[in-house]
């Protein structure tokens, strides 16, 4: 009899050992996992596919951006309500502008809604719930520069839509030394770099096929490098024997 006893307590204890091991397996697999269990490999392509999800979705871009202020702007500001702040003020060199019973304010790089809602917050010291008005009186004007192999080559103001093929023959064409096939645009960006853009113009032409021309932006540069044949002739003597060159 008391063999059989001990034989069951014995049992009893192993059983119960086992669903204690199982419950621990269980909430192992089921814990997450964090960056620390993993071996290197597998926490970089654990870490790379969470960057993945995360720039998964695109950026909105600005599709119509706004005139933003530069020195030298000039700027007629009112006060409907309160007229006697009325003001006219240029942009300095280092975007500020001096305004009237505030002092300075840099305003370089604004647009005029953003430069509307900083007036509204600087004047609120004093005025309850101003009602400002900004007017854009003078600014830089849109322009593009064509640089390279054109035969005017310089800075040209841009008015209304303006392909690349049509800045070209506003800047005079295309050299004989010009690689016309290696066109590059730059674009300014509204951080000071700019992004280029390789075209074929040459290409396009050929074919009369436009539908690849790129519209331009303000401040855009189109550049025209020489070819091939236009370096070599500076390391050719000329012997005035009238020799071709294939």
């Amino acid at each position: 009899m008391k063999k059989t006893l001990r034989f069951f307590a014995i049992a009893l204890l192993s059983a119960a050992s086992l669903a204690q091991a199982g419950a621990q397996d269980k909430s192992e697999a089921q814990a997450p996992l964090q960056p620390g269990d993993l071996q290197p490999a597998e926490r970089k392509a654990h870490s790379e596919s969470d960057q993945d999800r995360v720039t998964s979705h695109p950026v909105a871009t600005e599709r119509h951006p706004r005139y933003l202020l530069r020195p030298t702007d000039v700027l007629q500001i009112n006060f409907p309500i309160s007229p006697e702040y009325d003001q006219s003020v240029t942009v300095q060199p280092d975007g500020y502008v001096n305004l009237r019973g505030v002092g300075d304010l840099y305003v370089a790089g604004k647009s005029v809604p953003e430069l509307i809602e900083a007036l509204k917050k600087t004047y609120q010291q004093f005025l309850h719930e101003p009602i400002i008005n900004v007017e854009l009186k003078d600014f830089e004007k849109p322009y593009f520069i064509a640089g390279g192999e054109f035969g005017h080559p310089g800075k040209f103001e841009l008015r209304g839509d303006t392909t690349v093929a049509e800045a070209v023959a506003i800047a005079g064409g295309f050299t004989d030394k010009a690689k016309h096939s290696e066109v590059v645009l730059f674009h300014r960006a509204p951080n000071g770099w700019a992004e280029a853009k390789r075209l074929d113009v040459k290409q396009m032409l050929a074919n009369k096929d436009l539908s690849e021309d790129v519209h331009l932006r303000p401040g855009d540069l189109i550049y025209v490098p020489k070819n091939t044949l236009s370096k070599l002739r500076q390391f050719i003597p000329n012997t005035g024997l009238g020799m071709t060159i294939p």
